[in-house]
């Protein structure tokens, strides 16, 4: 199972290490809160079936500085996560899903841009991950790839919904939201270019 090492920044100063939102049990993740105001007091926070608005070192995670460190991931660790200033102003949050059983979905945990490529991998626990893979999209089978990686090209809001694949003899993975932002351009203005003033001589005398 490949995955990237580099830490991925989430809008509103959330960091999750590695980046991806589905964990198999056991496994172990890093969330930081970035702080571009060390004064606000940023506190990793989350909601679970076990509790709500508790925060990292209270009876779950290990903080350290600004960082939270998770090993040993659970099923009951699955919920939303998300920073919050002293006071109470809130980073985005970020749905994390721990599983028990052998696949996972690898998927952008936030929302892609219209127009993006995005490709989503089946992972099974155990050694070889590149194995053929049926994908679904709200409970519908979108179709089955030879390697476990289905690249949905120049996204638009239609592909917007949950996503969820299996993997025969292994089982099927938690689902997984993806959301479609539009993307807004704007057009820089027009260059005003004056023509050069013409020079004119006086005539000789």
């Amino acid at each position: 199972m490949k995955e990237t090492s580099h830490w991925f920044i989430f809008p509103a100063g959330l960091t999750v290490s590695p980046s991806r939102s589905q964990f198999f049990m056991r496994e172990s993740v890093s969330l930081s809160c970035e702080e571009d105001d060390s004064s606000a007091g940023w506190t990793l926070r989350r909601n679970t079936t076990g509790g709500t608005r508790t925060q990292c070192g209270d009876e779950w995670g290990e903080a350290a500085g600004s960082i939270c460190n998770m090993t040993y991931l659970y099923p009951w660790d699955t919920g939303v996560y998300w920073c919050e200033s002293r006071e109470g102003a809130s980073s985005s949050s970020v749905q994390l899903t721990v599983t028990g059983g052998s696949v996972i979905l690898q998927s952008p945990v936030l929302p892609v841009m219209e127009g993006d490529d995005v490709t989503l991998s089946c992972w099974t626990k155990t050694p070889p991950s590149s194995l053929p893979a049926a994908f679904y999209k709200d409970g519908s089978l979108i179709r089955t790839e030879p390697a476990g990686n289905m690249t949905l090209q120049q996204v638009t809001s239609s592909d917007q919904g949950l996503y969820q694949c299996n993997i025969s003899g292994h089982g099927e993975s938690p689902s997984s939201r993806i959301s479609v932002s539009e993307r807004i351009t704007t057009s820089p203005p027009a260059a005003s270019i004056s023509p050069p003033a013409a020079s004119i001589s006086p005539p000789s005398s």
